[in-house]
């Protein structure tokens, strides 16, 4: 079965927006990302079992916290609560063996996500445009759970040299947020790959 993008019927490639006489690297890049595999693995409450690693990485129980390689990112999502994003699809084998179903709950939302990646120097006053969280204290390999625009959302902060983000949304609240992120950008010029 072949998946269909989620932002398959609004993304086009361009320049959009302020960019006329700007420098490539100060306009910024929006672009759709595909074919991740996404994990949501939750341990349940009466459990004692101690979290597992997965391809080398730990799972922490801290707010905000991402363990990361260069194909695995494991984004805390609540307490005991985890999203594990990765470009190994194979990966999804290898989890459901580690985290047996008495004591957590693995569920693939590989399909249910629109995921958003802008990448720029002025990423952080888009996100600040539409969402009541304090960008300047979000740090490199931090995410939180917000709302832009009132569309619930997970930001994961991959790079801040330039600052590079991953929004991840429902599914269905996919183009709205493209929408919403695409004309805040429009002020800073934009190149959608």
């Amino acid at each position: 079965m072949s998946s269909i993008s989620a932002l398959a019927n609004i993304h086009s490639t361009g320049r959009f927006g302020d960019y006329e006489g700007k420098k490539d690297n100060d306009i910024l890049k929006i672009s759709e990302i595909k074919n991740l595999l996404i994990v949501q693995i939750v341990q349940f409450k009466n459990s004692t079992i101690s979290t597992e690693s997965i391809d080398g990485l730990k799972f922490k129980d801290e707010p905000m916290n991402v363990a990361c390689n260069d194909d695995t990112r494991i984004l805390w999502n609540g307490p005991k609560n985890w999203l594990l994003i990765s470009n190994k699809k194979d990966l999804l084998i290898n989890v459901v063996k580690a985290f047996n179903e008495k004591d957590f709950a693995v569920t693939d939302l590989s399909h249910s996500r629109a995921i958003i990646e802008i990448e720029g120097k002025n990423v952080k006053e888009v996100l600040k445009k539409g969402c009541p969280f304090n960008f300047n204290s979000l740090n490199i390999n931090n995410s939180i759970n917000s709302t832009y625009n009132g569309i619930a959302f997970t930001v994961d902060l991959i790079n801040d040299n330039p600052d590079k983000v991953r929004l991840f949304a429902l599914r269905s609240f996919g183009e709205s947020l493209y929408h919403s992120i695409t004309d805040a950008s429009l002020e800073f010029g934009y190149n959608s790959i």
